[in-house]
């Protein structure tokens, strides 16, 4: 965007940004500009679009989730930050709701239930298992130690 002595006020495209309508449920690329040691580089953050604040205003934000290493990260974005270099909308999803917070509470319950299904194998049971099978010490396993929930 220029005024009228064509001083660029703001590096981003701010008509481009505007013509993206980037909505709660889209899954999105955003190439974000990192400065490392005098040198720029790329890197992309790619994740649903969980909200967007304020609309296309001047200060208008949009909150991308992504799921990482099995830790989930949540980054808000400046629509026009100089610091994105371009935003591509890689999927969209019909949603029924503006917000999608509940996605966070889901995912922790999918966890939980996951955790839920899995066994801690105690140490004597495979002791036993060794005996009646003559295992090499190459097949052996790792056995968790005995904790306090194992011995319920």
């Amino acid at each position: 965007m220029t005024d009228t002595n064509g001083i660029t006020i703001s590096p981003a495209n701010i008509e481009e940004r505007k013509k993206k309508d980037i909505r709660a449920g889209d899954n999105v690329k955003v190439f974000q500009k990192i400065q490392e040691k005098g040198k720029t580089r790329l890197q992309v953050f790619e994740g649903l679009v969980l909200s967007v604040k304020h609309g296309k205003e001047a200060g208008g934000t949009f909150t991308v989730r992504k799921v990482a290493s099995g830790v989930g990260v949540e980054k808000i974005f400046p629509i026009y930050s100089p610091l994105i270099d371009k935003i591509e909308i890689t999927k969209r999803s019909k949603v029924r709701q503006a917000k999608l917070y509940h996605i966070r509470d889901k995912a922790t319950k999918e966890i939980k239930r996951q955790m839920r299904n899995t066994r801690m194998i105690p140490e004597d049971a495979v002791v036993a298992e060794t005996d009646e099978n003559e295992v090499t010490p190459e097949e052996v396993v790792e056995v968790a130690p005995k904790t306090e929930e194992t011995k319920k």
